[in-house]
């Protein structure tokens, strides 16, 4: 056997060495275990115990004051969990640096800009009027329906404050507000292609609160102003106030004179105003409504339009009926070929979903379906038949529900949208435009 100059055996030598070579990897390895397991079971520096208790306290008592929950940690995440959070007065009076940016205002409540800890901006709803029972139902629609979804095309509700002194929403911060202002406003205009964008995302997010939520979610309210947007423009549908939690298959019925008939008039589908079933297809119609408009680039009832064209969604009727969709487009300003066939899709979409019959409106599945191209759009029936008469169309008939309706509602939002909704103050008594309305569509059947 080879061995050095002292006589060791070079194979003694090479043990040795390797022998030692393991010891000192199984050292570091413990070390760095030690180090791992002091670490856990360490204190977080930020926090530490008062010598006189076991009371925690944060290392300052402003950061005390700023938010309630400590650390900071555990509030951001219960954000990413997309649970609404109970924050105190002081939290939002810290969250809007004293509201000192306001975003709009309307008849239930103001909005206010704010920012979480973490720099994501938001938007703060505070409500006035709380102590009655219809804000007190508003504010537990909220959080019992937008409180518990969350889709991309949903606004969404970070969390609210109930206090005696303060009842407030938090909203995801929506960086190019409202839709109405794109559509009515001349100063500000969104290109055609952006426009169907909108219109596609609108309907995945309502297509969510009928059919793939827990529950069915009816909003109630699908209008221009309720439609968010962001600084991209994806769309999310805002404003849960009137939104009802429904058992699938089930149906609502509004009594005919109690007032109680729910939406936006020009928006809301005949059976609100009537004792007729409701469903999720009183959204579909108001979705339908919303297309004319985004379509015409109007308002769907103007009275500073040609007698023909004062009601647009009859205007469109009689053009599509005699086949002159090019005069819809033309109207609309659309000249690139591809812009006029998605108008013409949009048009047939719309249509068909303002039919009188709720039953002969398609589902909101349905209409997405139609937007992307997966399903042929059916054949459109008039959706005016019901005010047909025997000597033709009573032309004054919408003209004088929209007169009436405008009469008693007065619209007190600046348009902002930033909150997704444009509230509107009563001047007339429930009972007698429900009652007005009522007879005037009535006579019409």
């Amino acid at each position: 056997m080879a061995s050095n100059s002292a006589g060791v055996p070079v194979a003694v030598i090479i043990a040795l060495v390797v022998f030692g070579g393991i010891i000192q990897l199984v050292t570091v390895i413990l070390i760095i275990r030690c180090v791992q397991n002091m670490r856990k079971w360490s204190v977080d520096p930020r926090v530490e115990a008062r010598k006189d208790g076991n009371m925690w306290s944060s290392s300052t008592s402003k950061e005390e004051s700023r938010i309630e929950m400590q650390p900071i940690e555990e509030f951001l995440d219960k954000i990413l969990k997309e649970k609404p959070i109970r924050f105190t007065s002081q939290n939002l009076i810290d969250f809007t640096q004293n509201y000192v940016e306001k975003l709009g205002s309307g008849g239930n409540g103001t909005v206010y800009k704010g920012q979480f800890p973490n720099g994501v901006q938001i938007a703060v709803k505070i409500l006035r009027g709380t102590s009655s029972k219809k804000a007190e139902e508003q504010f537990m629609a909220e959080i019992g329906t937008i409180g518990r979804t969350y889709h991309i095309n949903l606004v969404k509700l970070y969390g609210f404050c109930f206090e005696e002194s303060v009842k407030a929403l938090v909203y995801e911060y929506m960086e190019k507000g409202s839709l109405d202002k794109y559509l009515f406003d001349q100063t500000q205009r969104i290109e055609w292609a952006k426009l169907y964008d909108i219109a596609t995302g609108t309907a995945k997010g309502i297509r969510y609160l009928h059919e793939e939520c827990q529950k069915k979610i009816v909003h109630y309210d699908i209008k221009p102003a309720n439609i968010l947007l962001t600084s991209d423009f994806l769309p999310k549908v805002a404003d849960f106030g009137l939104a009802k939690l429904c058992e699938r298959n089930k149906i609502k019925m509004f009594p005919i004179a109690t007032g109680d008939g729910r939406g936006t008039p020009g928006y809301a589908a005949p059976e609100m105003w009537l004792p007729l079933p409701v469903t999720d297809k009183a959204d579909v119609y108001s979705f339908g409504m919303l297309l004319l408009e985004m379509l015409g680039k109007r308002k769907n009832y103007d009275v500073k339009q040609a007698e023909s064209q004062e009601w647009f969604p009859m205007w469109v009727w009689h053009k599509f009926e005699k086949g002159e969709l090019d005069s819809i487009t033309s109207f609309s300003g659309f000249e690139d070929e591809e812009d006029k066939k998605k108008a013409e899709k949009m048009c047939r979409v719309a249509l068909r979903c303002i039919q009188y019959k709720p039953e002969a409106r398609p589902t909101m599945n349905c209409v997405v379906h139609m937007f992307e191209g997966k399903e042929l759009i059916p054949d459109v029936d008039n959706p005016f038949e019901y005010m047909m008469s025997s000597h033709g169309t009573n032309s004054s008939l919408w003209s004088s529900i929209m007169s009436t309706s405008t009469t008693a509602y007065t619209s007190t939002s600046r348009g902002t949208g930033k909150d997704g909704s444009e509230d509107y103050q009563q001047t007339q008594s429930p009972k007698s435009l429900t009652y007005d309305v009522n007879v005037k569509v009535i006579a019409a059947v």
